[in-house]
């Protein structure tokens, strides 16, 4: 108990000030961005699917927890395999902890074996922002309506050990669940865990 407080405190105060976030219960914020290969992603295009956005920073310790471990990755396959999309955006500016363009980003998938349905790199922050982002990772799952059903962090155990995946309950994958069985998120939010999300000054 005592090492999961101090990892609360540790990541509240790394965590910036809260921005306009995205409200749940609410119509999720509409983008029109490029992934890495170059393809349109848009809310709109997904409307009738389960959505999730995973804010990500490869040199997150707190994102190489559930990288490390196959969390993630595991989480995303699960999801995918159940028709739901993924989009990790990547809203490190140029400089800073996490950033990367196109080919490094391809080459971090190939590395962790990630299954996401896209990558997104917003170096200006404007989807981080939209959103209210403020950790890696900060996930939000919307529903097959287009309204966020979850935000916050993707467990409940906030810590960087990748042992502690073992034993956390996984938000993410409960509100996934409910949504694909038609059911109403029980825990719509949750405070994020992780580092700050790097954006631009």
């Amino acid at each position: 108990m005592l090492r999961i407080m101090f990892w609360l405190v540790l990541s509240a105060l790394f965590c910036p000030l809260p921005l306009s976030a995205a409200e749940t219960g609410k119509p999720a914020p509409a983008f029109d961005v490029k992934d890495i290969a170059g393809n349109a992603q848009s809310l709109s295009a997904y409307k009738g699917k389960i959505v999730v956005l995973e804010w990500n920073n490869p040199g997150c310790p707190f994102v190489k927890k559930h990288y490390g471990s196959g969390n993630m990755q595991a989480l995303q396959k699960y999801a995918t395999g159940h028709g739901v999309i993924w989009l990790t955006i990547n809203s490190g500016a140029p400089g800073k902890q996490g950033h990367m363009d196109a080919p490094e980003a391809k080459a971090k998938i190939a590395e962790v074996g990630a299954h996401q349905t896209a990558y997104i790199l917003d170096p200006d922050g404007a989807l981080g922002l939209l959103y209210g982002a403020k950790t890696t990772p900060h996930m939000f799952v919307i529903d097959a309506q287009g309204k966020l059903a979850y935000a916050g962090a993707i467990d409940d155990t906030p810590t960087p050990d990748p042992e502690d995946v073992k034993t956390a309950h996984n938000y993410v994958k409960a509100a996934i669940d409910a949504l694909l069985a038609g059911k109403r998120v029980a825990v719509a939010q949750t405070k994020p865990y992780g580092c700050s999300v790097k954006y631009k000054d």
